[in-house]
């Protein structure tokens, strides 16, 4: 298969999308990280040691002042010249919800990453990074263990997946899934069966940067590649020859159905890294997604390096909206609204209480669908030190494979 090199082409919308999830990133993990502390408020100084986990490019404490609607500052009850931090009436209801979402189907896409995976465990150390991306509690070592213990098992570090008692749908790819969909009666054993066939081809969407959909070397290479015989990322493709054009289509294919499971459908490299070796990528794999931009987006945005998923959004939006991205742009909705109003924002916020009491209700949900974030805010995650892109390249080398 004849491939061919395409340059980089800068994606303004979905370079805003990247900042704007960084920020809400940022504040979703030091919500939690303070209504997890037994004794508020907590003072600034123990907080300045997480901007370097953050992704913080300013001090922690200029990143709390600039959202009130969110936290709180307070003199320390000891210490009054120390500022401290605590939670809103607004972030406690925030958190409620995001609570509530996560629970949705969080296991489920935790379980769809381990089924990816060749020995179907992971180190816990490789899925923190990841925590925020597929929506994961903070305790989900501890709780998915004793809330489905026929699917989870912890030891060692490692969590692994239980392969005796898994969901009948859940080794279908998203690709496979959709063009199931599109035929009329389709039963598990249509979606189960093998679409390598001629009479069930499946083809990646392709979403090229404006001028490369029509040019006839690209259209001649998309029909190759679709040509190519596609393989479940589920299966087991350890037969394959790892230089073939058929491994490479099954690669692309994993990464679909990898980006797919993330709540934003996009993540860091960084953290795909963590995981190369048990997907069984190559080393270099970045190139796969500089070879395909009509199926992935690559951004240097924040000083970092994220993959998007360009099916995943249509107009500036989810094409699937989750419940749990539904709460964090009500998250960000409320962070907008510090930063024009400052210290009156909670003031324009209308906290009404639900009739079951336990969380309630922010009004003037209409309002944060339009607003976009600038913050400098890059997060990985907390308790992890994650070696990161110093944003002077693109690629797992210092080649440019494709870029100018």
């Amino acid at each position: 298969m004849h491939k061919v090199r395409l340059k980089w082409v800068k994606n303004r919308g979905l370079d805003h999308l990247i900042d704007r999830t960084t920020s809400v990133r940022a504040s979703c993990l030091l919500l939690d990280y303070l209504a997890r502390q037994p004794s508020p408020p907590v003072p600034a100084r123990a907080l300045a040691r997480f901007q370097k986990p953050l992704g913080l490019t300013f001090p922690v404490l200029r990143f709390l002042r600039r959202h009130p609607t969110l936290f709180t500052e307070q003199p320390h009850p000891r210490f009054p010249s120390l500022p401290a931090f605590s939670l809103t009436p607004a972030s406690d209801i925030l958190l409620a919800r995001l609570a509530r979402a996560s629970a949705v189907d969080s296991h489920l896409r935790l379980a769809r990453l381990l089924l990816l995976t060749r020995s179907r465990s992971l180190p816990l150390a490789s899925i923190l990074p990841l925590r925020f991306d597929l929506g994961l509690p903070y305790d989900f070592a501890s709780s998915f263990p004793s809330a489905h213990p026929d699917l989870f098992a912890v030891s060692n570090n490692h969590i692994s997946l239980s392969t005796s008692h898994l969901p009948e749908d859940i080794a279908i790819s998203s690709l496979q899934r959709r063009h199931a969909e599109a035929i009329t009666g389709a039963t598990y054993r249509a979606l189960s069966r093998s679409p390598s066939s001629s009479n069930a081809p499946l083809a990646f969407p392709m979403r090229f940067p404006r001028g490369y959909g029509g040019m006839k070397k690209v259209k001649a290479w998309m029909e190759d590649f679709h040509r190519l015989p596609y393989i479940s990322p589920y299966d087991d493709a350890s037969g394959i020859d790892p230089d073939s054009d058929i491994y490479e289509k099954r690669n692309i294919g994993l990464l679909h159905e990898l980006l797919g499971l993330m709540v934003h459908k996009m993540v860091r490299r960084n953290a795909i890294r963590l995981l190369r070796e048990e997907l069984g990528l190559p080393h270099k794999f970045t190139r796969l997604f500089t070879r395909y931009p009509g199926v992935f987006y690559l951004s240097l945005k924040c000083k970092t390096t994220t993959l998007v998923l360009r099916e995943g959004y249509e107009r500036g939006k989810l094409v699937e909206q989750h419940p749990l991205a539904t709460v964090r742009e009500k998250v960000h909705y409320v962070m907008r609204t510090g930063v024009l109003y400052r210290g009156k924002g909670l003031s324009k916020l209308v906290l009404d209480e639900d009739g079951d009491g336990e969380e309630g209700t922010l009004d003037g949900d209409r309002e944060f669908q339009g607003y976009g974030m600038d913050e400098d805010a890059d997060v990985e995650c907390f308790g992890m030190e994650i070696v990161d892109d110093d944003g002077s390249g693109i690629d797992d080398d210092d080649e440019h494979d494709g870029y100018d």
